[in-house]
């Protein structure tokens, strides 16, 4: 079975970098074994292939929605280094530019955020939903 060999041996690679425990490593291997003639095997493969498939697609709203958001995230956390320069060199203007993003967010209404939420967490839950029925690949 090559495909199965290739699935187990990146997981047995994976296993050997996350778990540093020589005894916990070997257990983990094993109950990788274990599972290689199961249904759960079968799951993970499904759910793999599934991420795999999703992260190919063409669908620019399949292939780049969280990632998107994730980028988004990751500006506003990156954001902070060049604001750590600015207010070292010039804290009033640090100040300014955070009072100015904190006056943006605030002015922003609270059900704009729920409906924000809301979506995204629907997004995800109707995408695992249509993985477990099937519907999605």
């Amino acid at each position: 079975m090559p495909l199965l060999e290739s699935l187990i041996a990146p997981l047995a690679s994976i296993i050997d970098k996350v778990i540093p425990d020589k005894e916990a490593r070997d257990r983990a291997k094993l109950e990788l074994v274990r599972l290689e003639g199961s249904h759960e095997l079968d799951a993970l493969r499904a759910q793999l292939s599934a991420i795999v498939a999703e992260a190919n697609s063409a669908d620019p709203w399949t292939s780049r929605a969280r990632p998107s958001f994730l980028y988004v995230m990751y500006l506003l956390l990156l954001w902070s280094l060049p604001m750590g320069l600015i207010a070292a060199f010039r804290p009033e203007a640090a100040q300014a530019i955070a009072a100015g993003m904190t006056g943006y967010l605030d002015a922003l209404p609270e059900p704009l955020y729920a409906l924000f939420g809301t979506g995204y967490l629907g997004y995800t839950a109707a995408r695992q939903w249509g993985k477990i029925k099937g519907v999605d690949r």
